[in-house]
């Protein structure tokens, strides 16, 4: 089993946390390791090999905060061309390097997972299921609630009695409240994560099916002898940004999705940051130094700096300050900060 670690993305909905220069996946959220650590770790537990993909500007901090993976095995975007380019980099590398039919899980690192062996035993049955049947393979998580913000996998029948794989009927972008709440009650739907499991061949195959705009940079990345050479990033730099969603799933009729044994979270805002983390008898979780709080409930403060931070009597609350910048907002309106950052950008312009 071959992992693939997509480690991209700018956290903007994070901020004052996350940043362009040090997005989310680099943070110490939820523990000692950060969210791309804690991927890795996984990640070593389905197989032994492990590749990440990340953009130029983080590729120094990955490379520290992975030190024991090869620095051959941490592939390098010029820049950033979408999820579906993103795929096709590490196919072609992955292709060069490896047996073809050997299955890869490409993953991402910014997810909060608890359950590794549930994790180990989902990836393994999408890859065997991909195996058996020649398709490009999804894992899919069981909804909790009726969330707006995912996007959802319609599932048909078993693709076999007891192999726990499902044909895909649909995918659904990301709906209103209503129309969620009738994902939730059919019982047909899940999350769509974002994992897709299949070996190079599969893939190859699936894509030149599917979707020409991915066989075009596929074909153009293999022009060349070596990847990652000036010639070989100038070609990755031409390309149209592709959404792999877009590109290949959304165009397929031959994809399996396999329902996730582990629980899952995507830390999308502080309202899943705190949750993601152990509050106290009163709803609160606190993170850091010079904290002073009085007559608090289901509140996240975090201080990165050394000046008191000081909070009364508030509720439904997110407090953070570091040297980025200080914010205040209501915890149920925090995805909000991602429209509050690009302000920011346009101001400072």
């Amino acid at each position: 089993m071959i992992t693939v670690i997509i480690a991209g993305g700018s956290g903007t909905r994070l901020w004052p946390l996350s940043t362009g220069d040090y997005p989310k996946h680099l943070l110490k959220l939820t523990s000692e390791r950060s969210l791309l650590q804690s991927a890795y770790d996984r990640a070593i537990k389905a197989g032994n090999t492990v590749y990440v993909v990340t953009e130029a500007s983080h590729a120094h901090h990955v490379k520290e905060q992975l030190s024991e993976l090869s620095e051959t095995n941490i592939l390098i975007e010029p820049g950033r061309r979408g999820t579906g380019n993103c795929v096709a980099f590490a196919l072609d590398v992955i292709g060069r390097r490896h047996d073809r039919d050997e299955p890869i899980a490409f993953v991402h690192s910014d997810h909060h997972i608890r359950d590794i062996e549930g994790y180990v035993k989902s990836i393994n049955t999408a890859a065997e299921a991909s195996g058996k049947y020649n398709q490009v393979t999804l894992i899919g998580i069981e909804p909790t609630f009726p969330s707006t913000g995912f996007g959802y996998i319609e599932r048909d029948g078993e693709i076999e009695a007891s192999e726990d794989a499902y044909r895909i009927q649909s995918f659904k972008e990301k709906p209103d409240f209503e129309t969620a709440q009738k994902y939730l009650h059919a019982g047909n739907y899940l999350w769509n994560c974002g994992y897709f499991i299949g070996s190079v061949n599969t893939f190859l195959s699936e894509i030149h099916s599917v979707s020409p705009e991915l066989q075009q940079s596929l074909e153009a990345l293999a022009m060349f002898s070596e990847p990652s050479t000036e010639e070989y990033n100038n070609a990755y730099l031409a390309f149209p940004d592709l959404v792999i969603d877009y590109a290949l799933a959304e165009k397929s009729n031959n994809l399996a999705v396999v329902p996730a044994t582990f629980d899952w979270m995507d830390i999308g805002s502080f309202k899943d940051l705190h949750e993601a983390n152990e509050s106290n008898e009163q709803g609160n979780f606190f993170k850091g130094l010079s904290i002073y709080d009085d007559e608090l409930e289901n509140v996240y403060i975090q201080n990165e700096e050394e000046k008191p931070v000081v909070v009364i009597g508030l509720d439904n609350i997110v407090v953070v300050n570091t040297p980025n910048g200080i914010l205040v907002a209501r915890k149920d309106l925090s995805q909000k900060v991602k429209d509050a950052v690009e302000k920011i950008k346009k101001s400072q312009v």
